[in-house]
């Protein structure tokens, strides 16, 4: 087998979800495949990395050239009802039941030391701006899976709340007992919809 062939199954091995087998399947039709679609294929890989930014505002993605993501841009959005999701893989699954209108904000991860992610390495500090540059009453959403890991991030997120007296201008609520053996990225509709619609207050 040619060499260029094998680094190309191996860099397909390497995505999620992908068998080795699978990796070979793919990089075989990519051989086959004409000049146009390579070249287009080749130029959307490095526009992801050239051309997506992060909303300085709630951590989502959004183009490079803006600072903000299409929903903090929105007026139709209640921005004093904050949905704190661990990446942006939740945000696109909750915003598809076309249920709701509230911000979020995007973690990037939990809160979990066996996996060397710490505190400071997730998007609290930016968090916590918000809710105490609010003129108003913010709710702030846990719409987080059932582990471990949200667990201790929950729970560093209520107390981190009180620490800095944000309480007084804060409601805490998280998913209802619906959620409560499914992550948000695998629950239909109906169940995600309900656990969020019947959120309870911490």
């Amino acid at each position: 087998m040619p060499e260029s062939l094998k680094q190309l199954i191996n860099s397909i091995w390497y995505l999620p979800g992908i068998w080795e087998k699978s990796a070979t399947k793919l990089a075989f039709f990519l051989l086959n495949a004409n000049r146009n679609y390579i070249e287009n294929l080749s130029e959307n890989l490095k526009n992801i990395k050239d051309k997506i930014g992060f909303c300085k505002n709630c951590n989502s993605l959004c183009d490079k050239w803006n600072d903000l993501c299409k929903i903090c841009e929105s007026s139709s959005r209640n921005k004093n009802l904050i949905a704190i999701v661990e990446e942006y893989l939740d945000l696109l699954t909750i915003e598809e039941t076309w249920g709701f209108n509230w911000v979020y904000h995007v973690l990037g991860w939990a809160i979990s030391p066996i996996n060397w992610v710490f505190i400071w390495d997730l998007k609290f500090e930016e968090l916590f701006n918000r809710i105490q540059n609010s003129d108003d009453y913010v709710e702030i959403i846990l719409a987080t899976n059932p582990n471990i890991e949200w667990e201790a991030t929950s729970n560093y997120i209520t107390l981190e709340i009180e620490k800095r007296k944000l309480k007084y201008k804060t409601k805490i609520t998280r998913l209802s007992r619906w959620l409560s053996s499914w992550y948000i990225e695998y629950a239909d509709n109906i169940t995600l919809v309900n656990a969020l619609k019947e959120r309870k207050e911490i």
